[in-house]
């Protein structure tokens, strides 16, 4: 127990990963989709309220609206907050990404648990409400390989 979570709170922050390959390069692959996410909901005009989460924007007030769209660009702000921690894991401090998966399993078990106590009104199915499950056990598999440790040749 002690080693687990010695990998998942290391004390030195480094670039060594001691974990099994595939789990950091899913980890890449995530943060890209965490970045390219962040800059849709920045840069988008709708931020992806209604071109990618199907919210009915046409169907409400302009200020309403705008109060969404704005919603969602906070929401790429932090996201984009989120993916360069990624990121600077990925590059630099890659004793971190086990514990940054944890952080993104909790992320999206909790944004499931918001999404049922809160759910938004949209015209379609949204991305989020069929993608967050298979990330988050996908999230949850690559932990459990970040801790195996590598057999040394």
């Amino acid at each position: 127990m002690t080693q687990v979570l010695n990998r998942l709170f290391p004390s030195v922050f480094d670039n060594n990963f001691p974990g099994q390959p595939i789990a950091l390069w899913v980890f890449y692959a995530l943060t890209v989709l965490t970045l390219w996410r962040s800059w849709h909901h920045l840069t988008a005009p709708d931020g992806g309220a209604q071109s990618i989460a199907t919210i009915p924007l046409d169907s409400y007030p302009a200020g309403a609206a705008a109060t969404v769209i704005g919603i969602f660009a906070l929401w790429g702000l932090s996201q984009l907050v989120i993916g360069l921690l990624y990121l600077m894991a990925a590059i630099r401090y890659r004793s971190l990404i086990p514990l940054f998966y944890l952080l993104m399993i909790a992320e999206y078990a909790v944004r499931m648990l918001i999404g049922g106590f809160k759910p938004v009104e949209t015209a379609g199915t949204a991305p989020g409400a069929v993608g967050n499950l298979p990330l988050m056990a996908l999230a949850a598999v690559m932990l459990v390989l970040c801790l195996i440790p590598r057999k040394s040749n």
